[in-house]
């Protein structure tokens, strides 16, 4: 089982220069897990390359149908859970979210947001850290 952050999902399912490496690490491990807004992050995501005409409306929506296949646990952590580690770690609460995911799965964040790495080292590692284990 991984905890994976909206980007490391978004390597996956759109071509990118990481994409082969969330593919490594989708064979490694399969048992892809987050918090619940994950959806909603990757939605705005697909949402602004609609906008931006990079994506077709028929494109973004097979990707997010793909995105809840892979994702094989959401999880719906506590508000007061989140803005507690939201100030402890100087966070916004949409990255504490799934901070506190991961710790209630008892793992490690993997995420490719180097600012969030920096404040919570203890609880998140890159898609290359989780691969070098």
């Amino acid at each position: 089982m991984v905890v994976v952050d909206t980007n490391v999902v978004a390597y996956l399912l759109m071509v990118g220069d990481r994409t082969g490496q969330a593919q490594v690490l989708l064979a490694r491990d399969p048992d892809w897990r987050s918090d619940a807004f994950l959806l909603v992050e990757f939605c705005n995501v697909l949402a602004t390359y609609v906008r931006s005409r990079a994506l077709a409306r028929s494109q973004a929506q097979a990707l997010i149908a793909q995105a809840e296949q892979r994702i094989t646990t959401l999880a719906s952590v506590p508000h007061a859970q989140v803005l507690l580690a939201a100030a402890d770690y100087s966070v916004s609460a949409y990255d504490a979210r799934f901070l506190v995911a991961a710790q209630s799965m008892r793992t490690r964040l993997i995420t490719e947001d180097a600012k969030l790495r920096s404040a919570a080292p203890a609880l998140t590692q890159s898609i290359e850290q989780a691969l070098a284990e």
